[in-house]
C-alpha cells in the first residue's frame, strides 16, 4: 500500500503561482511513477502531468505546458507540481497518484490516489 497526501492548494489570483506537494508513505517511493490529475466542477477528472520514477522523464497536458512543472525528491518521498501563470480554468481539485512502472497519462493505470487539494483561481 502507498498512502498519498496532497497539500499546498488554496485561493490565488490569476497570474499567480502555487506549489502543490504530495507526500508518499508505505512503500519505496522511488519505485513508483507519479501523476497529477485534476477535476473541475461538473467535469471529469483529467490528466495534468506525470513523472517517471527517476524524475528523468515528464509529460504534460497541452493546456499547462510552459506553466506547470512536475518534479520529485525521492529522498523526501515527495512529488511536487509547481503552477505558474495560473488561470481561472485551472480551478479544480488536484489529485496525485502513484503507479509502478512507466509514467502514464491514463487514470486507470494508477494504483494509488490521494484525497485531493482544492485550487481556486480568481479572475
Amino acid at each position: 500500500q502507498v498512502q498519498l497526501v496532497e497539500s499546498g492548494g488554496g485561493l490565488m489570483q490569476a497570474g499567480g503561482s502555487l506549489r502543490l506537494s504530495c507526500a508518499a508513505s508505505g512503500r519505496t517511493f522511488s519505485n513508483y511513477a507519479m501523476g497529477w490529475f485534476r477535476q473541475a466542477p461538473g467535469k471529469e477528472r483529467e490528466f495534468v502531468a506525470a513523472i517517471s520514477w527517476s524524475g528523468g522523464s515528464t509529460t504534460y497536458v497541452d493546456s499547462v505546458k510552459g506553466r506547470f512543472t512536475i518534479f520529485r525528491d525521492n529522498a523526501k518521498n515527495t512529488v511536487y507540481l509547481q503552477m505558474n501563470s495560473l488561470k481561472p480554468e485551472d480551478t479544480a481539485v488536484y489529485y496525485c497518484a502513484a503507479r509502478r512502472g512507466l509514467r502514464s497519462e491514463y487514470e486507470a493505470e494508477y494504483d494509488y490516489w490521494g484525497q485531493g487539494t482544492q485550487v481556486t483561481v480568481s479572475s
